[in-house]
This record gives C-alpha cells, sequence and structure tokens, in this order.
C-alpha cells in the first residue's frame, strides 16, 4: 500500500488554518470563503517576496472572488492536522504569517470585496454579469501585475519591507 502525497494545496491551507488560530486566536474552520480569499493573498505575497508560486494549482473567478476548485467544500470533510507543519519551508511560514497579518484582519465580506478589487480577478470576470458564475482561471501572470502595486507588511519588525533603510534586496526577488 502506497502513501498518497498530499498536494501543496491542502498542506498550505492546513498551515493557514493552523496559523491563523494561533495567531489571531480565532477559528477559520467553517469560514470557506475567508479561506479562499487568504489563499489568493498567500499566492499573492508568495509572487511579490519570492516571485514564485506557492500553491500549486490556478484559482479561477467566482462570483464572490477568488476560490480554489480543490477546496471547495473543504469543511465537510475537513480535518485540522498539525502533522502538516514540517511540510513547509521557513519561507513558506513566514508568506503564511505575514498574509495572516496583513489580511486576517478584515472580515469575511471586507475580503471578499477586497478581492474584487485585483485586476486578476477583474480580468478571469470580463464579459459576465455581476452575479453569473464563472470559472476562469485566473493567470499567474495577472496576479504577478497586482503584485508589483503590493507592499509586503513584515509583522516582525512591524513595517513594509520597502520602509527598511538598509534591506539588502539580493535577499528578496520581487516582481
Amino acid at each position: 500500500m502506497t502513501d498518497i502525497k498530499p498536494s501543496k494545496t491542502f498542506i498550505i491551507v492546513q498551515n493557514l488554518i493552523s496559523k491563523y488560530q494561533e495567531i489571531t486566536g480565532n477559528s477559520l474552520v467553517g469560514d470557506e470563503m475567508r479561506v479562499h480569499k487568504l489563499m489568493y493573498y498567500i499566492q499573492k505575497t508568495s509572487l511579490t517576496l519570492t516571485g514564485e508560486t506557492i500553491i500549486d494549482e490556478e484559482f479561477e473567478g467566482w462570483v464572490h472572488g477568488p476560490v480554489l476548485p480543490s477546496l471547495r467544500g473543504i469543511f465537510d470533510f475537513f480535518v485540522e492536522d498539525s502533522s502538516y507543519k514540517k511540510n513547509i519551508s521557513v519561507t513558506e511560514e513566514y508568506i503564511i504569517e505575514n498574509t495572516i497579518y496583513q489580511y486576517g484582519k478584515y472580515a469575511t465580506w471586507a475580503l471578499r470585496n477586497k478581492s474584487h478589487e485585483e485586476t486578476s480577478w477583474k480580468k478571469s470576470r470580463v464579459n459576465l454579469h455581476e452575479n453569473e458564475k464563472g470559472q476562469r482561471k485566473i493567470l499567474i501572470e495577472d496576479i504577478i501585475e497586482d503584485a508589483k502595486n503590493s507592499r509586503i507588511y513584515d509583522f516582525q519588525y512591524d513595517m513594509y519591507l520597502d520602509d527598511f533603510e538598509d534591506i539588502d534586496e539580493g535577499h528578496f526577488v520581487s516582481v
């Protein structure tokens, strides 16, 4: 019998849910919309900081913002498992934490509305009516364009990275 290896997306969402609880004292379990939006912002933060994707699948532009189809209905079967913590790198953990500090403060619908400001989501919705279902892919290239306008907040130093006077930009790859 072979072990089934979980997808990177599932590993990231497990860590997001665990870290969110740890940082905010609140649970994401049952708040699927917020999970999808935070996962989108994790991807955007990763692209901004490293120039690489952290999530191994494409988002779709649904009525209420970016959605990862594999996570649709996640809380119908979800079981928290802290063993996934060992499956991410220090950089990935940093990206997840920074995303929580930067975007986790928003209520679910505020986060949904914020995702509607993203050009990448808007492009996936071209020629669709406001409430029309759509499952067009959100292109990584479009998320990269959105990422170019992002300021990364460093929760450890309580400031934006571009505010550091002596930052060694060679340590980061920016899009």
